[in-house]
């Protein structure tokens, strides 16, 4: 596995982030069918607010991001990395190309809570740790019903 940089997504990348999204329904709830997810997922890559990482054998990484207003953080609205590619570097390449372009700023992202069952499993709160993020608030549950809490990096 060679991967390419992260890139700014286009059109023609959906179908990467709609397999990426197959790979995690069962813990963030339906989004390949939805027609909500395909609407954000459209205006964020209109946006120039998508990054793509891929190699040879197709997408390994998505990133969705709000830019953040001035004293408005910017929101890290999906961060998908393939199960093939987790534990490479490939979210943490996402996450600082995406703050390259949108510059500094807090940085708020909704998680798993720590009594989710994706929570230990997908590794999303060590991995939000590790990028320097502290747990925050609770947040509404997910759409499948699980606990979600806000995390922060300033």
């Amino acid at each position: 596995m060679t991967p390419a940089p992260p890139r700014p997504a286009t059109s023609s990348d959906i179908a990467a982030f709609l397999a990426l999204a197959a790979e995690v329904e069962h813990w963030f709830g339906p989004m390949v069918a939805e027609p909500g997810f395909h609407a954000a997922l459209r205006s964020h890559i209109a946006e120039g607010a998508a990054l793509l990482v891929e190699d040879a054998d197709g997408p390994l990484g998505g990133i969705l991001l709000g830019p953040g207003g001035e004293g408005t953080p910017h929101h890290l609205h999906w961060l998908v990395v393939a199960a093939r590619a987790r534990g490479t570097g490939v979210g943490r390449e996402l996450m600082a190309e995406a703050l390259r372009r949108f510059g500094p700023g807090s940085v708020e992202v909704v998680t798993f809570g720590a009594d989710h069952p994706g929570a230990g499993e997908s590794g999303a709160r060590a991995f939000y740790r590790r990028l320097g993020f502290v747990p925050a608030e609770a947040a509404e549950p997910g759409p499948e019903g699980g606990s979600r809490q806000v995390f922060r990096r300033e």
